[in-house]
Formats: C-alpha cells, sequence, structure tokens
C-alpha cells in the first residue's frame, strides 16, 4: 500500500505541472498568515509536510526565515521545488519520507501541513500523525484539511473531510486550539473546494 501511494504521487509529480493539480497556489497567504500569527524568530524550525512544490518555502525564504524543511513523500516533488528555487535549495533541508513513517532527528517550533493530513484515512495512520506531531512538536501546529462542505476525493484518492470539532479533538490531548476558520481555495481550473484551518499551541 505504501508502494502504491508513493507510485501515485511520483507520477502525478513526474506528469503534470502546477497548473494541472488542484493544490496550486500563487501565493499560499493563508498558510504564511498562520505562520506569521506564531510570532517565531527567524530562526525558528519550520516543517511544511507534504510541501510537495509549494510555493510556501520560497515566501518564507525571502523573509528570511533560515530553519526550514520540507517533507513529502514524492522525490520527484522535491526536485521539482529545488530546481525553482535553484542555488536558494541549498537552505532548505529537504526529506522524502510518507509523514506516517517520518522519524526526524529534531524537534519543530511550527508544524505546517496544508492538504495532507486529510489523505490519512485510517485509524493507525491517524494515530501515527497525532503521534509524530506530539514528540516532533515544540511549538505551534498548523493544519488545512477539507471541510465537510470540500471534496470526498483529491488527485483520485480518497481523502477524509474533518470539521472544525473533529480536527480539534484529533489534537486535543497534546494542543490547545487557537483559531479555527473555512477558506475557499479556487483551483487552477475555476473550481472551488472549502477547507479548514486550524492553528494549535503545543500544552507543555
Amino acid at each position: 500500500m505504501k508502494t502504491n501511494k508513493k507510485t501515485h504521487w511520483e507520477n502525478v509529480y513526474e506528469t503534470k505541472n502546477p497548473n494541472q493539480v488542484s493544490w496550486t497556489q500563487e501565493v499560499p497567504k493563508t498558510s504564511f498568515d498562520l505562520i506569521h500569527s506564531f510570532k517565531v524568530s527567524k530562526k525558528a524550525k519550520i516543517i511544511d509536510v507534504g510541501g510537495g512544490d509549494s510555493n510556501l518555502v520560497d515566501h518564507l525564504l525571502e523573509e528570511g526565515y533560515e530553519n526550514i524543511s520540507v517533507l513529502d513523500i514524492s522525490a520527484k516533488a522535491l526536485e521539482k521545488a529545488k530546481a525553482r528555487l535553484g542555488a536558494k535549495a541549498e537552505k532548505v533541508t529537504w526529506v522524502v519520507s510518507d509523514v506516517v513513517d517520518f522519524k526526524p532527528e529534531t524537534t519543530y517550533d511550527i508544524w505546517h501541513d496544508r492538504a495532507a493530513f486529510h489523505f490519512l484515512t485510517t485509524q493507525e495512520q491517524i494515530a501515527q500523525y497525532v503521534e509524530n506531531t506530539s514528540k516532533n512538536v515544540t511549538g505551534y501546529l498548523a493544519i488545512g484539511t477539507f471541510s465537510k462542505n470540500g471534496p470526498l476525493k483529491c488527485s483520485g484518492l480518497e481523502i477524509k473531510q474533518y470539521s472544525e470539532e473533529e480536527l480539534k479533538d484529533k489534537f486535543k490531548n497534546n494542543f490547545t486550539p487557537l483559531n479555527c476558520f473555512t477558506e475557499d481555495h479556487l483551483t487552477p481550473f475555476d473550481t472551488k473546494q472549502n477547507f479548514l484551518f486550524c492553528s494549535f499551541k503545543k500544552v507543555n
């Protein structure tokens, strides 16, 4: 199953350009605003989970953040991001891994995830993800998933929709919710996807 999942995403990034996938954003403003809201230093350790070839890393580098990691199951996605960034890519830690299997050697001040968590559809996967955040996040969590008004599938795969209460409940043992809101994402094909975003602070 893991191999199939990885193969799926490698194929997506091998065969499609950013304007051919629904999650593309020219400017990831919501993610950027959430990270800003945490008011961390430019030396804070930030990881973008399921970052793919998202432009978020470009904007973080432009803002002067110095300790950025990008994780994705697809090596091809990260290769695309590296090629786009050129020499700046050397300032970023790139991690090829399924987030469920991720075992970092460091902890993070900010764990950001837009549109990766909702691809975890079994209780085991979700529990492992939650455990990873509890172990590896010391500061803040920012998660964007499809809301109850969002799609039922993405990129041909089943996803899990969340209500605000359900998303808060998943992380309640280790994180205090700060802010939750829904937002329509306009895809490159002019369709709308309703996202739920929640930010959390780690309970010490």
